[in-house]
Order: C-alpha cells, then structure tokens, then sequence
C-alpha cells in the first residue's frame, strides 16, 4: 500500500480527465495519480484487501479485469538460500497453554507471510471416523495469527485443540510435529456422534435487460470448519469458481450475460458433523484474558445492538449483579425460554423482539448473542441447517458463547423452547429424549450433530466495484453482508437461491 505501479495497456487517453482506476472495488484518490498515458498509467496504491481486480475507467466504459495481490499476501522464498525447503520448529513457548492462549513458535523456513496454504495446526479433541487423529488449523476469522515472519509466529490456541503436537505448513511442506500441551480449562467438552453429510444446492438466474460489458457476482456460502464440523469437501462445482474461499464463501463471477438469458450456478459439498457435550465447574472460571477475538465478540454491530439502553438494561435486569460469565449465560438462556414467546415466524428485529418479549429462531439467536454481549459475555449466531431423520433440511439459527480456557460453548434457546418444526424436536439417537433436563437442559452447553452449520458470526464481504448493485439476504442459512453484486450493462435479472437439499448421510 502506497507504493507505485504501473498499468500498461491501451486506449486509456491522453490525460486522466474524468476517468479513473479501481483497484479491488477501491477508487484512488486523485493525488495518487504520478502519469496517465494512452498506454501507461502510474499510481500509488491505495489502501486494499489481500487482492482483487484492477481496472481502467475511461468514458463509461471500463477494461478487462486483471487480479492485483498485496505483497504481503504472496508467499516468498525465506533469505539464506532455503527455498523449497520445509519449515522447521525448534521451540515452542509456552509447552503449555489454555485454548485461547497466546503460543509463539520459533524455527526457520515459514517464509515471510502465512501466504496460501500456510497455517499452524494444532491436534484436535477426539478422533477420527477410522481412529486416526485430526487437525484443527488456527482461526484466521477469530483472529488466531498475530504474527508470521520467517522465524517466528505467534498464535492462539484455537477452539477444539487438545494435548498433542502443534505443526506449521506452508506452500514449501510441514514441519515435523512439536509437542505441545493444552492445559487444563475449568471443564471439558467431548465431540461424538459423527454425521457425513453430502449437500447440494444451486443458485438460478434469469436476466432481463442486458448489455455487455456485464458481471454477475455471487457469494456462495460453505460449511463452516470448526471443532464441531470437520473435513468440508467441495465434490462439485459448475462452473469453476472465481475464488474458491473468500470469507467462507464460493465466489461466483458470471460475465457478459446476454438479454433474457439463463445463468446460474451448482455445487455439492461432504462435511463431517459431531454432536457436542459440556461440562462446565463455574467456580473454576478465572478473569478474562484480553485478546483482538475477545473484543470483536463483544462489540456491538447493527444486528447485535449490545451497547443500545433497552438491550443493556434487559441484560442488567436478568443477570443482575452476577460475576460468573458462564453462570450469567444460563441465567439468560433460562430467561429465553420462560420469558420470550416463541412463534414460527416473527416480525421486525432484535429490538422489537426483545421490547415485545416475541422471537422466532433467527430473532431469538440474535437476541440472546445481543444480550450477552451487553452483559460482557463474548457470544455470537450461528447459521445453518437442521436435518430431520428423513433427510429434509430446514434453516436454523443458534449461538455460542465464549469461556476463557474452554472455547465455544453452544446453546440453543429455540429448540431448548421446543420452537421448531416437529420433525427436528428431537434429533438425538435414540429418540428416548436428552435426559435430565429435556430440551431446555440439553441445549445449554450441548448440540446434536443433526446440523450444518455455514457462518458462525457475521460475515462482511465487500462489493467489488464500488458503482454495483448489491443484493442481501437476511433470514437464511448464513450471516453474510452481500450475497449477489450486478455490475456494469446488467439491467434487471432474477435469482432464486435454492434449498439445501441433503443427498446422503444423516
């Protein structure tokens, strides 16, 4: 960033006049431009992402798209000649930590930046379905890295991870494993009865007017991985993506579409899901330990309006004085189902819900997640699906809050309420119920593996060009900002986002 560059191409005009460049969806300042030729344009950088598209804008009409990555995103070979040389770790200190905790890695070759393919990985709690042992890589969304030079990294121990050995991979091999111990948190969590799901689902599109140049983007979400949901698989895609994870996503680019058109796009995917079992001794929960993902978790955002006055003063009325993070999550929770009136589908929004005491299981997610974040508990919503015994997907919305030497703990206040569809009230084997507690006790701390989850918090995606169309989805199977962008000659189209639909598994 702030760096020149040079666009070499033709027909750009003598002089810059009203035209402009855009760089990943960013337009530059007029004092970033050094020399704009008929074939050269000179520039400095401005502020970006990890990459995006560059393009020239002259007359109403703009150039072709040509990718441009931030240097800092490209992997380099490591100095003193160890190209194609895989990382090695000499140490790793503390040997010890909680998950959550702060671990700096030292050893040589991990090149100057994490670059594609990088990443830490960290053994992770249980096995997998032939005994072997999995891996869990460091949350880059839960802001997991905190530092990667070619001889040293540091990272938090992500959610799931468990005693064993801690690795780092790069595009150049991995590592050989260093032991690494987690130590113990005030409680335990356990991941059992593994699910493999194959899903498809499709999106169709259906233009009206339309001139080229055109573009069509979509933002196609995928399963989430996490310590609950292992091994997501794209098995197909047509056609072949633009960009195969952006932000969790599948991002689409549909170009030039003609008048009057059909378009659109499909894709299936394997996942792994695991049930989860807590157990918690509160009066072993120490203070909080401050970290970036602690932070982001409790701030307040346009859905989750935790620092409003009537979200505030909700929380202080239930939780009251209560110091214990974990104890006032249940007080909460038990709030949700005794004092909030489920319905099927319910109007307006988080503030409405909880003004009216009314919530369906979106509202409800985000209400809960709201109101413990105003009571100091970073908490988020989760979005998926729920699968029926008879392989039908209904979307479905949760949260899960965070416990300091724990990690994620799951909760579920709609189906803890009974406010979903009779076929997915009770989805645990045998169906003989959850034991003690019913529902309301079960889906405090503990989740079935009859789910799919796909965002876990809010996803926010940029538009590409800054003069597009965007379109959103609020009440789906993910938490996104943007899901389609129209750019350019495409005057009107229609999409319909299909079902998820459950080919295999469950």
């Amino acid at each position: 960033m702030g760096e020149p560059i040079a666009i070499i191409g033709s027909s750009f005009g003598g002089e810059r006049g009203a035209s402009y460049v855009t760089i990943a969806g960013a337009q530059p300042i007029g004092a970033a431009y050094m020399e704009w030729g008929d074939s050269v344009i000179r520039l400095r950088v401005p502020e970006l992402g990890e990459a995006g598209l560059v393009r020239v804008h002259v007359g109403g009409r703009r150039s072709n798209g040509v990718l441009f990555a931030s240097r800092d995103a490209i992997p380099a070979a490591a100095p003193g000649g160890r190209a194609g040389i895989a990382p090695s770790i000499s140490a790793v200190s503390p040997a010890a930590a909680p998950v959550g905790g702060a671990v700096t890695i030292t050893g040589s070759g991990f090149g100057g930046s994490r670059g594609p393919g990088g990443g830490v990985f960290f053994t992770l709690e249980g096995r997998g379905p032939r005994g072997e042992m999995e891996a869990i890589e460091v949350s880059r969304a839960e802001l997991g890295y905190e530092l990667w030079t070619d001889g040293e990294i540091r990272v938090r121990v992500p959610d799931g991870a468990a005693s064993g050995h801690v690795e780092v991979r790069t595009a150049r091999g991995r590592s050989g494993p260093a032991p690494f111990a987690v130590s113990a948190g005030p409680g335990s969590r356990s991941f059992a009865d593994r699910r493999s799901f194959v899903i498809s689902y499709s999106v169709d599109i259906r233009t009206g007017g339309a001139r080229p140049p055109n573009a069509l983007h979509l933002w196609v979400p995928f399963p989430a991985e996490s310590a609950a949901q292992r091994n997501p698989e794209m098995l197909f895609s047509s056609p072949e993506p633009f960009i195969r994870d952006y932000l969790g996503t599948v991002l689409y680019r549909l170009d030039d579409l003609g008048a009057h058109a059909f378009a659109g796009v499909s894709l299936s995917w394997a996942v792994d899901a695991l049930g989860v079992r807590t157990s918690v001794r509160p009066q072993d929960i120490g203070p909080p330990s401050p970290s970036p993902a602690r932070d982001a978790n409790l701030a307040a955002c346009p859905r989750l309006p935790a620092d409003d006055p009537l979200i505030r003063g909700l929380a202080a009325s239930i939780a009251g004085a209560e110091p214990n993070p974990y104890l006032r999550a249940r007080m909460i929770y038990d709030w949700m189902l005794s004092g909030v009136e489920w319905v099927g589908r319910a109007r307006g929004d988080e503030l409405g819900a909880a003004a009216e005491r009314r919530a369906d299981p979106f509202l409800g997610a985000l209400l809960y997640a709201s109101l413990l974040r105003a009571s100091g508990v970073p908490a988020r919503p989760v979005a998926g699906v729920i699968v029926s015994r008879d392989r039908q997907a209904a979307s479905h919305h949760w949260a899960e809050f965070w416990i300091d030497g724990l990690g994620w703990i799951p909760a579920d206040p709609a189906m803890g309420a009974g406010a979903v569809p009779e076929a997915f009230a009770w989805p645990w084997d045998p169906p003989d119920g959850p034991g003690p507690g019913g529902a309301a006790g079960f889906f405090f701390g503990n989740l079935d593996s009859r789910r799919i989850a796909f965002s876990r918090g809010f996803t926010e995606i940029r538009q590409m060009d800054p003069r597009g169309l965007p379109v959103t989805h609020v009440r789906s199977y993910a938490l996104q900002t943007l899901w389609e962008e129209a750019v350019g000659g495409l005057d009107a189209y229609f999409s319909l986002w299909g079902d998820i639909i459950v080919v295999d598994g469950g």
